[in-house]
């Protein structure tokens, strides 16, 4: 039996980020993006192998942009995937859509195909100013003058860091990360914020997620760039449910705490991340559609903080804030 469902949402461009903020909401991770650019691009650099290219094909493309994402092919996940799909339906309800405004379609794939599939789109970049995420198959070969590389496999369900979001939350750690920092990173997924923080110079990085498997990955990503216990800690569970969890993570005051989530999670968590933070410490959220901003602002600002930066990205938004003196 296959391993693996990939699923793909394809959409007009300009609906495609409200469609990933809803997935993301329903914690829907991994979540891979491909335009008809891309795909034109694709085409055009591999020209030489072949003499035409199927007119149906460029039919499926034209105007359309997609998301994917991949569910464990068992009953279980079989199960969670009608849940999304009605989820999406009622999604285009919601936004008054017309019905043929998003299409579903699934693919059963064995963790060859699954891994052949994920290295197709995911290729060494830049962030910010100093950092370069490298995935970890690729040759450790040496990064741009000036840039520190940050090796990363990011696991089945897991974030690359090419995301808007996740871009915007690295670029704004960048900033803020001066040396010796305590880090707490909520929703670390694949430990790509813990582990650019430690390299930038943070001297402890602690990950939480809700997800079993950040457990292991968080690890392997560590140890990719030479990370490990004590400097880089895991722990899987609900800060906001789990008063253990809470008293763990938060019985030091930390200098940088992140939340690249969604503003569901985001919003609730500002009513306590200022008792969790030092003087002079900084909140970084992310994962925050630019359609919830606001909402996102005025939680912060009724629960006691200063807004100090607040960046966007392709219809995504991030905020940088102080508790107010």
């Amino acid at each position: 039996m296959k391993d693996w469902i990939e699923i793909t949402v394809a959409a007009l461009p300009e609906r495609l980020d409200e469609i990933a903020a809803y997935l993301t909401a329903e914690n829907v991770g991994g979540l891979v993006f491909e335009e008809e650019s891309d795909f034109h691009r694709f085409l055009e650099e591999f020209r030489k192998h072949w003499d035409y290219v199927d007119e149906e094909l460029l039919r499926q493309w034209e105007g359309r942009s997609r998301v994917k994402f991949y569910l464990d092919n068992t009953e279980s996940g079989r199960s969670r995937l009608q849940e999304i799909r009605s989820g999406l339906q009622r999604f285009c309800r919601r936004m008054e859509w017309p019905e043929d405004a998003l299409t579903v379609s699934t693919t059963l794939l064995d963790s060859a195909d699954w891994e052949n599939e994920w290295k197709r789109y995911y290729r060494p970049f830049p962030v910010g100013k100093r950092l370069f995420i490298v995935p970890a198959w690729e040759e450790k070969s040496a990064a741009p003058d000036g840039r520190i590389p940050l090796y990363l496999n990011p696991g089945l369900i897991f974030g690359t860091g090419s995301h808007a979001s996740t871009r915007l939350c690295l670029e704004a750690l960048e900033r803020q990360i001066r040396g010796g920092e305590r880090v707490l990173d909520l929703g670390c997924g694949s430990g790509i914020l813990s582990i650019a923080a430690l390299l930038l110079g943070a001297r402890l990085a602690l990950g939480c997620d809700i997800d079993e498997k950040a457990l292991s990955i968080v690890k392997e990503n560590g140890a990719y760039n030479r990370l490990g216990a004590p400097e880089l800690q895991v722990f899987i569970g609900d800060i906001l449910q789990d008063p253990r969890l809470a008293a763990t993570l938060t019985g030091e005051p930390s200098d940088v705490i992140l939340a690249n989530i969604v503003a569901d999670v985001i919003i609730p968590l500002s009513a306590f991340v200022g008792g969790w933070l030092s003087p002079e410490g900084v909140f970084l959220c992310s994962g925050i559609i630019d359609t919830r901003a606001e909402e996102v602002s005025s939680a912060l600002e009724r629960n006691g903080f200063s807004i100090l930066e607040r960046t966007t990205l392709d219809g995504w938004v991030s905020f940088t804030a102080r508790r107010a003196k």
